[in-house]
């Protein structure tokens, strides 16, 4: 939930939808940070052995890192 929250407020801070209000935010530090929060809490669900629910947790987090890259594409945006 922390991650699609930071998803959410990245794409709000950059002026999606609106394609002609899309502009930079020096605030978008905070939904990269808050991205990163919530994988480090995913990272904690990490076990030592091989299962599908690791694989889930791997899942879960290559979209942590989408949404961080998105932030930060977001944030180098002119």
């Amino acid at each position: 939930m922390l991650a699609l929250g930071a998803f959410a407020v990245s794409l709000h801070l950059g002026g999606f939808p609106n394609i002609d209000d899309l502009h930079s935010s020096r605030w978008q530090i905070l939904p990269v940070l808050t991205a990163l929060v919530a994988m480090v809490e995913t990272v904690r669900c990490m076990h030592r052995r091989w299962t599908l629910y690791q694989a889930g947790v791997l899942i879960l987090l290559y979209t942590d890192v989408m949404i961080m890259g998105l932030a930060v594409f977001l944030f180098f945006y002119p």
